[in-house]
């Protein structure tokens, strides 16, 4: 399906997509984070489902980070060989990892709109001195002719809405953040959006993963225009799930020794639609 959005990035981390709605109207996009897509309990399966359903719908892809594992390479005190697929297991290991990636993902690559950095990502900067996320970008990129932009460890994305018979519509801000903290076993990290909203008061929608949970949740903001009118406005905060299952049946790694309970698979839908006069979102589960 041909893409009916279109993309400017205006900023080092500040991207505008630009759409036209009319009666009817609705845009998908695919909200995915914590992919670690070159471990071996990362979900392949599931991730082409997700990304051949986001070619049906013409939906554009927001990634958030961590799109690699790659904690199997030489000096990383995380190593483990078990952990390493085959393909990958050779001397220039990050450059197979990257390679490979390029391949998997070109098919999808006018779909993405970001892909972003993660801490595994910045650890591999930090360690052996190279921008994985900078090369799968630049690999599709040179590939495909598609326009895909590394999205840094946290940005914005201006969603920008005109009617199709002309005028403008609202604009809708999303601001993403790889994430970070433990998440909290009880909390599931439900109690960042306190801190958030206080230093984010013009993002419509908090987008963040890294902890490997899957929840949205709905605050209303109370605010006064400059003619003194107040209003109520809804912020919406969702962390990402990942598609890295590490518990399996709970025997033996890093993960059960840590006493970490299993974690969600999947992803997440952001359906934009036009109803009542009004541009509205939600979130979905994608799974």
């Amino acid at each position: 399906m041909d893409l009916s959005y279109k993309v400017k990035q205006v900023g080092e981390n500040v991207t505008f997509v630009y759409m036209k709605f009319k009666k009817d109207w609705e845009q998908w996009f695919l909200l995915s984070s914590d992919r670690h897509w070159d471990n071996p309990h990362s979900n392949r399966k599931l991730q082409i489902s997700h990304l051949e359903e986001a070619k049906e719908k013409g939906a554009g892809i927001i990634d958030n980070g961590d799109l690699f594992c790659v904690m199997q390479g030489k000096y990383d005190p995380r190593s483990d060989k078990r952990d390493v697929r085959p393909e990958h297991m050779e001397g220039n290991y990050l450059d197979r990892v990257v390679d490979t990636a390029v391949d998997f993902f070109s098919p999808y690559s006018h779909n993405f709109i970001q892909i972003g950095e993660g801490n595994h990502e910045s650890a591999v900067e930090k360690r052996r001195e190279t921008n994985l996320t900078d090369r799968l970008v630049s690999g599709l990129n040179d590939k495909t002719g598609s326009k895909v932009q590394n999205g840094k460890y946290s940005g914005w994305v201006k969603f920008l809405f005109e009617h199709d018979a002309g005028g403008h519509g609202k604009s809708i801000n999303l601001f993403r953040h790889h994430g970070y903290g433990g998440g909290g076993p009880v909390t599931k990290g439900v109690i960042s959006t306190n801190r958030i909203a206080t230093y984010m008061p013009d993002a419509d929608i908090v987008v963040q993963g890294h902890i490997h949970e899957d929840w949205a949740l709905t605050s209303q903001r109370v605010r006064l225009s400059d003619k003194g009118v107040v209003s109520l406005s809804e912020q919406l905060f969702i962390c990402l799930p990942t598609y890295k299952e590490e518990y399996g049946t709970g025997s033996r790694g890093f993960h059960i020794e840590k006493g970490r309970p299993p974690k969600p698979i999947g992803a997440r839908w952001l359906r934009f639609y036009y109803k009542n006069g009004e541009i509205k979102f939600e979130t979905i589960r994608a799974k």
